[in-house]
């Protein structure tokens, strides 16, 4: 018996162990090469950079912030360059008196990227993030190279009226 619980307890120090070492692992793989606010029209919008190579901008989902792409952030910079951007009104980036639509936030982030003197960016919006994605690729075409939508809308025809609102 005791040799049993001596076992168990050398064996749960290990699993303790290693799974803090991955986790120090993957807080220090995460963690942004540079974030900031860029001042974008009056707004102050907040970003963070991550990894080197060709621009991706990520624009989270609505209610969100940038942190929900932290998971797969790892990935994505390894061969990337990963700009997360907390939407305005949403994370780290305040509100502002001016009417906010995926129109007035597609303006945004094509302020955001003309701020970080980037000539073309790959754009990939998840829902609400999908709306602004294509209003800026719409909008601003000449900063887009590449687009990819997640799980946005297409039409409202489906939406509850409340959410309408």
């Amino acid at each position: 018996m005791a040799l049993r619980r001596h076992f168990i307890m050398r064996s749960t120090a290990g699993i303790i162990l290693a799974a803090s070492i991955f986790a120090f692992t993957q807080t220090s793989s995460t963690a942004a090469l540079k974030s900031g606010y860029a001042p974008v029209d009056g707004l102050k919008m907040y970003y963070e950079i991550h990894g080197t190579g060709k621009p991706l901008i990520l624009l989270h989902g609505g209610l969100g912030s940038s942190d929900m792409f932290s998971q797969i952030m790892p990935q994505l910079s390894k061969e990337r360059q990963v700009i997360a951007v907390d939407l305005r009104a949403h994370g780290r980036t305040a509100d502002i008196d001016r009417p906010l639509s995926y129109e007035t936030m597609a303006d945004d982030v094509a302020a955001l990227i003309h701020y970080l003197q980037i000539e073309k960016a790959d754009v990939m919006g998840y829902s609400v993030g999908g709306e602004v994605a294509l209003r800026t690729a719409i909008q601003h075409p000449e900063v887009v190279r590449k687009l990819v939508i997640v799980s946005a809308t297409f039409s409202r025809d489906g939406w509850y009226p409340e959410i309408v609102a």
